[in-house]
């Protein structure tokens, strides 16, 4: 009976034993397992749902596979009795893939895959990259590109002004030739002196004995006494016809129209001849006196005089201002103040000239045409019987 009891002890001791080492190993083995769960969202933030999600082991191979869930808890997966170990979890969709290492210890974990943030860090690394390189090079290309165009840009201002100043030296041998050619083109006046000299120039000063004039040699001053004569000169341009290039060598002026002879009343041939020296003639007397204001404005007064044989109409004096070397005029005009006439028409004009009649003109040139070099004037009329 004794040794039955002490069986039966040794054989409940060595039962609860190994009750205990099953009951400790199936603890252990339920308190080693985790859960990884977590959400796949994209860019915005929201949730993306239907994407598959792999969980992978250290080696490559796939431990689990979910997708995320389409409506409530949208874009979240669930990985349940997950050994500890160190894991990959990959999702892949429309817009990118994502994936994350982890490492499974002791506890359970949550993750968030956002798809496409990959490709989103490689492209802003590219780009950041690429934007430093590009800075980089543009920095580095700059200072030599700015050189080489500041360079082109002095050596074309440089051209430009060298063109300016040659073509300044062209104008001014132009004028200059064309005054030793032709001192009319400058000067108007023509001073005939009593030894039969001529002087080209302009009167810029005068009184009872002597005369002020400047000419192409400079200023010369001349004894009144010995002046004979002061002509006006004005050279008349004709106005070229223009002719197409197309029929320009082809091409011949018309003949000019012949004049009809004219006819006259009386049969003597002495008043014949006479007849045609009856015409009017209206001629400068003295010099054209030029005097300045306070307001700048200069004033230009004369005296014509008709020592032709017939009544001059609407006598009017042309003044035209040569403003600088480049050709540049300004025209004015000024009737001369004569007697009234009434035309047959009922027109009246108070600038008309009897035969050996003189008139007054006088012409005010506003200070805000400028300066001028010089002038010439033509005086102009009409005849009417």
């Amino acid at each position: 009976m004794k040794r039955t009891a002490k069986g039966i002890f040794v054989l409940m001791g060595l039962t609860i034993l190994t009750y205990s080492d099953l009951s400790g190993q199936l603890l252990k083995k339920k308190g080693g397992v985790y859960t990884v769960e977590g959400q796949v969202i994209d860019l915005e933030g929201e949730g993306v749902g239907n994407i598959e999600v792999n969980l992978l082991d250290s080696e490559g191979k796939k431990v689990g596979s979910e997708t995320t869930k389409k409506r409530i808890g949208k874009g979240s997966f669930e990985f349940k009795k997950i050994l500890p170990g160190n894991y990959t979890v990959s999702a892949s969709g429309e817009v990118g893939d994502a994936s994350q290492e982890l490492t499974v210890e002791d506890e359970d974990l949550v993750l968030e895959l956002t798809l496409g943030a990959e490709v989103a860090e490689q492209k802003a690394s590219v780009t950041t990259n690429g934007v430093a390189a590009g800075e980089g090079t543009t920095s580095a290309r700059m200072p030599q590109e700015e050189y080489v165009m500041t360079e082109i840009s002095f050596e074309l201002k440089k051209m430009a002004a060298e063109l300016d100043h040659l073509s300044g030296q062209v104008r001014d041998l132009q004028a200059r030739s064309e005054m030793w050619t032709n001192p009319l083109s400058i000067y108007q006046k023509e001073i005939i002196l009593d030894n039969g000299s001529t002087v080209f120039g302009k009167v810029v000063y005068q009184d009872e004995d002597i005369l002020k004039v400047e000419s192409l040699v400079g200023y010369l001053v001349i004894d009144r006494s010995t002046v004979v004569r002061i002509v006006e000169n004005v050279m008349s341009q004709e106005e070229q016809e223009y002719v197409p290039e197309q029929i320009r060598e082809s091409y011949s002026p018309p003949p000019m129209p012949k004049l009809a002879e004219p006819r006259y009343v009386s049969a003597d041939a002495s008043n014949r001849a006479s007849s045609r020296d009856r015409v009017a003639n209206i001629v400068l007397v003295g010099n054209i006196a030029e005097k300045t204001d306070r307001s700048n404005n200069k004033t230009l007064s004369g005296q014509v005089k008709n020592v032709g044989g017939n009544r001059a109409d609407f006598v009017k004096v042309n003044f035209v201002l040569r403003k600088n070397w480049s050709g540049e005029t300004r025209t004015l005009t000024t009737f001369v103040g004569g007697s009234y006439h009434t035309f047959d028409s009922g027109i009246t004009t108070d600038s008309s000239l009897l035969p050996g009649a003189s008139g007054n003109f006088e012409l005010i040139i506003p200070s805000d045409i400028g300066s001028f070099l010089g002038y010439s004037y033509t005086i102009d009329w009409e005849e009417y019987e």
